[in-house]
């Protein structure tokens, strides 16, 4: 009796996008150490867009696969977890110290255990919601505060920016690892018809962003970033709420 031969090969459109947004999280990272943050922070959110899209064609061509699941993680890795904190570092750490590259590493730890524990969940959780916030989301606050603050210039505030940068690394990094949930985005149906009204409101939003990008980017990945936190502390008042209903009943 013949053994069936295991098929050999990648799929390789998925895996080219992929490696379009690793060679964007590398092309940061240069930037960053050369002290060109702006131009890093947009190749983050470059690699963002590639990430979003590698996932999205394999779904949609049905090339999806184990390796190219390993190989995005990789990327990920990379780009949204190294990128970022060497990017912070850089633009506001590197002149304070062990705190300085704690901080960086606190953001890169968290990142690896996130991507770790996503990895172990492929296939058996829930498709509507992440568990902790994404990686990617988490760049994207990174370098949207970068991109915001390089586009606004000198602020009244810079003696603080260190300490908020600090802040808001760290804080992504607790809250990649943390179990709070994430809406996906993912049972978007982009294959299906949508309402002409639904049109206008994206082609406004696309208009809004391209009007002030690094701002309003900064703002939208921060209200996600806060969202999982509110709707979690929601969550947990409605069930004390109800236990405590039960008690007295």
């Amino acid at each position: 009796m013949t053994e069936k031969k295991s098929k050999k090969g990648v799929y390789l459109l998925p895996n080219v996008l992929t490696t379009f947004g690793l060679f964007s999280g590398f092309i940061a990272i240069i930037l960053a150490i050369k002290g060109q943050y702006l131009e890093s922070a947009m190749a983050i959110f470059v690699a963002m867009l590639w990430d979003s899209l590698d996932g999205r064609v394999a779904r949609l061509t049905n090339t999806q696969s184990t390796f190219g699941e390993q190989y995005d993680s990789m990327a990920d890795m990379l780009s949204f977890c190294i990128a970022p904190a060497l990017l912070m570092y850089f633009w506001q750490f590197e002149q304070i110290g062990k705190i300085g590259w704690v901080g960086a590493f606190i953001y890169i730890a968290a990142g690896a255990l996130r991507l770790a524990r996503f990895n172990t969940q492929i296939g058996i959780q829930d498709k509507c919601y992440f568990q902790g916030l994404p990686s990617p989301a988490a760049a994207a606050l990174i370098a949207g505060l970068v991109w915001a603050k390089e586009f606004i210039g000198i602020t009244p505030y810079e003696q603080y920016l260190t300490i908020i940068s600090w802040v808001i690394l760290v804080g992504a990094g607790v809250l990649m690892v943390s179990n709070i949930r994430y809406y996906s985005f993912k049972e978007i149906n982009l294959k299906g018809r949508a309402s002409f009204k639904l049109l206008l409101i994206a082609i406004l939003i696309i208009v809004v962003v391209m009007w002030w990008p690094s701002v309003i980017l900064f703002t939208f990945f921060l209200f996600y970033a806060l969202s999982g936190v509110i709707i979690t502390m929601i969550d947990v008042r409605k069930k004390r709420a109800l236990k405590k209903k039960t008690k007295n009943h």
